[in-house]
């Protein structure tokens, strides 16, 4: 039923000129101009409602379509306005077509929501129950059980775009902040959870825990400037949903990889006014000389597959959002959650170059790690690394000088793509999670794997001609056990997330040291805490871009749960107070940052292939020695002992890759069981003053400079199971 209960007629629609570009709600002097893609509606509808979004006022018709674009502009409204639209068309889902006018449908480009989702069969385009499931048809109002969309200003019409690509531009050409040229050589990413990270951090405000205001509060910007911090990337800060099947088990979407709303802030981390407390947040951290990433989800929708609710997409246009399969009832599912969106169709495609641009331009972000990446280059032909999307982004001069990471992998066909993605790309290196966390957890003949991992993993990326910090180096993160749990853990204990234990990973290469999960064993306890050591100190002296995984500095632990993607709860919030009883290895990691940051052979940018000379010393820039302090040969790279050295030299630079000179480093690691005594003799070890700088064999001072010229021995013993590092400086 049409209500006019406001002032605007639909006879006077035709007489006011509207456009079809920009797409979504754009307010002027007038009034506001509605437009809305959709290739295959018959009609579509704009519904206004009060200030509440609980009474719908009126539906006014979109009449003008150029390009499959319709759109109109109605007088007499304003920024602050709350709407849906309903969308007509042929309900045909065999055809691929599923409108349904009786459900209110979210503006794709909307920038505000009014109210909340609430789980109702309403939902729903067809009778859930019905014998013919999704061909049949529901005639329910969703619009009570739905948020709406609200208009917002638009920069230069009384928008405010604090924090967005002019602040960017500022910080990146001001001294002692993050910025492009620096990027390749001493970002630490640190993944983090917006909840996660300040629900029970010390000092934030009891209002501000869970919040955008919490994550830019002094104390974790404090906490983050000690560990030498880059970049911090947040967990999915758009608008999202929580599942229908977790609400029913009393759970939620905690990880936020459920997009609804691709260009507003989910109201869950903000106290009033979500996208100015976003802004607000990343302004403080900028403050900080920190960087912002956004992990973003554009390889599906919340709606799920066949059998989901109609809320925005489904209803739009079906056939032109979704990869659809032959039978186009059903959706191709190479995301594993239901449906894949079409990034290859040109006006999704500019959905999410949109979106990309909005929270660059607008909210000041600085770079996104891209959820299930291969989705996004996949043509019809497979994935390509010259595919539509990667070429918007290449050329769009908003995004010029972003990071863009890649997770580049996706469960579909040909969709593990490691190492294929364009120049400018990083990527999630999973080889070199997974390496590493078998040697330390004591798998045999690694010795080649890894050193292939501590030199920036260049048979992936540089054949490319892409340079080390493409490989983002990580050992653990928010999907996974985390690393007190990997050295707890070998089983993973989902049993909370009501699955029956089946979901996550099975295989996690970890070592739970001689008992699973807690223990008071001494020597347990003392092994557990050498191998976090050795696994840090591994991730951080290997070339590339590390990464970290929010609490691990602390000993967070999951209790073993490998995919807590549901639990909002202190299974997943970081218990720093308890970390505090853990401060030795805060303090190790902090030291070792600064270690990274001291040390330019540890930052190089090339891929180092012993090529290049030391002019002082005609060493190589990277030598691998074995016990002996002998180059490796095809049988040590085999040697059950694990051991082999890394010989770094400070001085063996290319003028090309404008590279500092710096101390010279040999970085032994021993995966045995037993001691080495490491010679320093030989003309394939620099002769000069050694001294140990790392020693993650002694619990107590791991960094403490061992006292006097270490060379006086001529040898250095390294513990088993440890990771020593020697540093000396070219005459």
């Amino acid at each position: 039923m049409r209500r006019r209960d406001i002032d605007t007629p639909t006879e006077r629609l035709n007489t006011i000129v509207s456009q079809p570009f920009p797409l979504g709600a754009s307010a002027d002097a007038e009034g506001v101009n509605f437009a809305l893609f959709s290739a295959h509606a018959t009609a579509v509808e704009v519904c206004l409602f009060d200030a509440e979004g609980t009474r719908e006022l009126s539906r006014v018709p979109l009449r003008r379509r150029t390009d499959d674009v319709w759109h109109g502009h109605l007088p007499g409204l304003a920024v602050g306005q709350v709407y849906g639209y309903r969308v007509h068309g042929p309900y045909d889902p065999v055809e691929g077509h599923r409108f349904n006018p009786h459900k209110l449908l979210l503006d794709p480009h909307t920038r505000e929501l009014r109210g909340e989702l609430r789980h109702d069969d309403a939902l729903y385009g067809f009778v859930r129950g019905h014998p013919d499931a999704d061909l049949s048809f529901d005639v329910r109002d969703s619009a009570a059980f739905v948020p709406k969309s609200v208009v917002c200003a638009r920069p230069g019409a009384g928008g405010s775009s604090a924090g967005g690509a002019a602040d960017r531009l500022h910080r990146e050409v001001s001294p002692g902040t993050a910025c492009d040229s620096d990027r390749d050589a001493q970002d630490l990413i640190y993944e983090a959870h917006v909840r996660n990270l300040t629900m029970q951090f010390p000092g934030v405000p009891s209002a501000s825990r869970g919040k955008f205001a919490g994550v830019a509060s002094e104390p974790v910007l404090a906490h983050l400037q000690r560990l030498g911090v880059r970049a911090l990337e947040l967990l999915p800060v758009h608008a999202f949903i929580d599942d229908h099947f977790l609400v029913e088990l009393g759970l939620v979407n905690h990880w936020g990889y459920n997009t609804l709303a691709f260009m507003t802030p989910a109201a869950r981390y903000a106290q009033r006014d979500p996208a100015s407390e976003f802004q607000a947040m990343v302004q403080g951290i900028h403050a900080a000389g920190i960087e912002v990433y956004l992990d973003v989800v554009y390889n599906h929708s919340c709606e799920g597959n066949e059998l989901g609710p109609t809320l925005c997409y489904r209803g739009i246009d079906n056939a032109s959002y979704y990869r659809l399969e032959q039978d186009c009832r059903f959706y191709v599912n190479d995301t594993g959650c239901g449906n894949t969106f079409a990034v290859e169709h040109p006006r999704v495609l500019q959905l999410v170059m949109d979106s990309l641009r909005f929270w660059v331009g607008e909210m000041g972000v600085d770079g996104f790690r891209f959820d299930l990446a291969s989705v996004l280059g996949r043509e019809a032909h497979g994935f390509d690394e010259g595919a539509a999307f990667f070429d918007a982004v290449r050329q769009d001069p908003v995004l010029a000088g972003i990071q863009l990471i890649a997770e580049p992998w996706d469960i579909g066909p040909g969709g593990y793509q490691l190492g294929g993605y364009p120049q400018g790309w990083a990527e999630w290196n999973d080889r070199f999670r997974d390496t590493v966390r078998r040697f330390w957890a004591g798998e045999p003949d690694l010795l080649g794997g890894l050193s292939e991992c501590l030199l920036g993993s260049s048979r992936v990326f540089e054949s490319r001609r892409r340079n080390t910090s493409a490989s983002i180096n990580f050992v653990t993160a928010h999907d996974g056990f985390t690393l007190a749990d990997l050295v707890a853990y070998e089983r993973k204990h989902n049993e909370l997330n009501r699955e029956g234990n089946r979901d996550g990973h099975g295989a996690n290469h970890s070592n739970n040291h001689g008992t699973e999960g807690i223990t008071s064993n001494t020597a347990i306890l003392e092994a557990r805490q050498q191998t976090q050591r050795n696994v840090l100190a591994t991730l951080l002296l290997a070339q590339g871009t590390p990464m970290l995984l929010a609490g691990d500095e602390v000993g967070h632990t999951q209790g073993g749960n490998n995919n807590a993607y549901c639990q909002d709860n202190p299974v997943s919030w970081i218990d720093w107070q308890a970390g505090t009883d853990d401060a030795e290895l805060l303090n190790f990691l902090s030291d070792l940052v600064e270690l990274r940051a001291a040390e330019p052979v540890l930052r190089r940018s090339r891929h180092l292939h012993g090529d290049c000379r030391s002019p002082s010393t005609g060493l190589p820039d990277a030598s691998w020695l074995d016990t002996e302090a002998m180059p490796m040969t095809a049988t040590d790279w085999h040697d059950p002992k694990a051991f082999l050295a890394l010989q770094l030299i400070g001085d063996a630079t290319d003028d090309r890759f404008e590279e500092a000179v710096g101390a010279n480093l040999l970085i032994m690691i021993n995966g045995g069981q037993e001691s080495l005594d490491f010679p320093l003799e030989g003309r394939h070890v620099h002769d000069g003053a050694w001294h140990i700088v790392l020693n993650t064999g002694r619990a107590v001072n791991p960094f403490a400079e061992s006292p006097g010229n270490v060379t006086q021995s001529r040898n250095m013993k390294v513990a088993p199971r440890s990771v020593l590092v020697a540093r000396c400086y070219t005459d």
